[in-house]
């Protein structure tokens, strides 16, 4: 499978300030990841921190906000980790989840994901 990426609008919970960008979907995140500045544009602000390993390894602590994620119409209130600013935005698999879409790895699309009970 290609790079799938999509539009995300991300507003602050308070609905202040928004942003629209283009996310690469990322399931092998776990969060969803903008880059800080692009959350302090909108006035999002940090109120803990996590510890993710990267790809190599190594494990970083970021600053963590919250954030409201819309995609193709669905939207949920989500975690968002404080990215560096060169890094791209990057829609991971705890908002994907949320926001009740899968991978359709053959067709390189979001789809409406089938939860169990």
């Amino acid at each position: 499978m290609g790079m799938l990426t999509c539009r995300m609008r991300l507003d602050h919970i308070d609905g202040e300030g928004f942003i629209e960008t283009e996310a690469l979907v990322d399931t092998g995140a776990a969060l969803t990841v903008v880059p800080a500045a692009r959350l302090a544009e909108m006035g999002v602000a940090p109120f803990d921190t996590v510890w993710l390993s990267l790809a190599d390894g190594h494990r970083v602590e970021y600053p963590l906000g919250k954030a409201v994620a819309t995609v193709q119409g669905r939207t949920i209130e989500t975690l968002v980790v404080f990215g560096e600013d060169s890094e791209t935005v990057l829609l991971g698999a705890y908002t994907l989840e949320g926001l009740r879409f899968a991978v359709d790895p053959l067709e390189a699309r979001l789809i409406e994901s089938v939860g169990r009970l």
